[in-house]
């Protein structure tokens, strides 16, 4: 397992919707070896293909909840519940910008596994914000864009900002 580059906000690559995955190999096992690696050292809780620059729908989590991380192929929300919370969110693709984002309390989605066998998960609580989350990056939609413009712009001044003294 290596660990890879992170894309950086602004790069365009995170905007675009990333490709279903059709072949379910030993590449694809190492591929979500490699996204758990970077994941741990970014550090973060969740990843994407996009975010190593991969167009693929791969996502691993690894809430540090003490289960063992979990990688989802071509995950799609099936249902939301109608209650909302409020979380906490950031990305490894802009380190040191978090700001609270409304997400949907409760969350269905279906995936495959690694073998790409069809798969269903109920998630609740920080669970169904990292599916949402990652899902939407799946999508092309980077995650400030839930936000105002005005905190929007607010953050990426920021990240500039922070950028720049690095």
């Amino acid at each position: 397992m290596t660990i890879r580059p992170v894309v950086r906000f602004p790069d365009p690559r995170l905007k675009r919707r990333a490709a279903p995955v059709t072949v379910f190999d030993d590449t694809l096992r190492t591929l979500a070896g490699d996204l758990l690696e970077t994941l741990r050292a970014a550090p973060g809780i969740g990843i994407t293909a996009p975010h190593i620059g991969v167009p693929l729908r791969l996502v691993v989590l690894d809430l540090g909840d003490g289960e063992p991380p979990c990688t989802y192929v071509n995950p799609a929300i099936a249902w939301t519940s109608p209650e909302r919370i409020r979380h906490t969110e950031g990305s490894i693709s802009m380190p040191g910008i978090t700001e609270e984002i409304e997400r949907h309390a409760r969350v269905r989605i279906t995936y495959q596994d690694l073998d790409g066998d069809a798969r269903t998960e109920e998630a609740d609580g920080l669970r169904a914000v990292c599916h949402q989350h990652e899902i939407d990056q799946l999508d092309g939609l980077f995650w400030i864009e839930r936000l105002s413009r005005l905190k929007r712009e607010r953050l990426i001044k920021r990240f500039e900002k922070m950028s720049r003294g690095r």
